[in-house]
């Protein structure tokens, strides 16, 4: 699979996610306000993917500063710098990651904000390095995620946890795809996710790519296959976790996990740590990210309601710590009490 975004030529190319499975478009980003944009219109997304598009737009965005004029003006480069930052941080307010990389390249900000060249380069390759560590991450996540999962297995997921939501491979699609690599046989039920249909539109697709078995349904019907024991777990990714284990995923994920646990499923979190947000004592002071209502009342370009319907559509909701049976980390599978078990991890990353 092409990487999903690539630095390319002192550019950021994403693959256009709106468009799959129907077309497979790449787009070229020469501004950071371009990346933006891609952020916030969901070209690319994905917690972890987000957080290298912020990483590159913010990197872009000094690039873009090498032919300004006022660039050896006292203060505007610390000016100019805060406002890439504001609008690449702008776009996305559940997702930690973004945030997590962005304070990541503030720090190589300050640490080489007298010399620009160097500031420059440092920037670029730290967006590039970012990339390429997620991917390792993604690939421990699944080593350590495929021990809790048996041969023969079915797992249902939500949303994209997938290759195209990290720098390649996944969270939770890593998990099932370390499984196969096993040896394990390992089928998928993936939900549909409304209202932006990531699972439909990118989960069977990236599945079908990889050959591994993937059955559709819809969101609703997710309460009826676990009552008939068509699946033996639940495995999601998250965009946020507080510190507490309380975790902010795909809206609909809080009903897989009351679910999950009336059935006696085990419910799975997979994620980096740097979607852990120490900072955030609980899942009651997460942001929720509310989208568009034409998102909701409309189906590929068709009116589903009518236009001045009243609509509510958080991106996002967040799962109580309670209902996790475990989450599966690149460190290692972290087990209730969660809070005892974040605050112990030796490899949590400052924000």
């Amino acid at each position: 699979m092409h990487p999903v975004i690539e630095w390319k030529d002192g550019t950021v190319v994403m693959l256009d996610q709106r468009l799959l499975p129907g077309e497979k478009k790449f787009i070229i980003h020469r501004s950071h306000l371009e990346v933006a944009g891609s952020i916030k219109d969901m070209v690319i997304r994905g917690a972890p993917a987000i957080g290298i598009a912020a990483a590159m737009g913010i990197a872009l965005g000094v690039a873009e500063l090498q032919k300004d004029p006022g660039l050896n003006t006292p203060g505007f480069l610390e000016a100019r710098f805060k406002t890439i930052v504001k609008a690449i941080t702008a776009t996305r307010p559940t997702a930690v990651n973004l945030f997590w990389a962005a304070a990541r390249m503030e720090k190589i900000f300050q640490e080489n904000r007298h010399d620009y060249p160097l500031l420059r380069e440092k920037l670029i390759a730290a967006a590039i390095a970012l990339d390429k560590e997620d991917y390792e991450v993604n690939r421990r996540i699944g080593r350590n995620g495929q021990e809790l999962l048996k041969n023969g297995n079915t797992v249902l997921t939500h949303c994209n946890a997938g290759a195209l939501a990290t720098a390649g491979y996944g969270t939770a699609l890593g998990v099932v795809r370390a499984a196969v690599e096993k040896g394990k046989t390992i089928r998928v039920m993936a939900g549909e996710t409304r209202p932006y249909l990531q699972g439909a539109r990118l989960t069977v697709w990236e599945l079908q790519e990889d050959g591994i078995p993937v059955t559709l349904i819809t969101d609703s019907m997710a309460g009826h296959v676990m009552k008939k024991g068509m699946v033996q777990a639940v495995i999601v990714g998250a965009d946020r976790i507080a510190a507490n284990g309380d975790t902010a995923n795909k809206i609909g994920t809080y009903s897989l996990a009351v679910l999950a646990r009336h059935h006696g499923l085990p419910f799975y979190v997979a994620a980096p740590l740097s979607t852990i947000d120490a900072d955030t004592p609980s899942g009651d002071t997460i942001p929720i990210e509310e989208r568009d209502a034409a998102e909701v009342i409309n189906f590929h370009g068709r009116m589903t309601a009518r236009p001045h319907t009243a609509v509510f559509n958080p991106a996002f909701d967040v799962t109580p710590a309670g209902l996790i049976t475990a989450i599966i980390t690149e460190e290692k599978v972290l087990v209730p009490d969660f809070s005892r078990a974040i605050a112990s991890l030796p490899g949590l990353r400052q924000k």
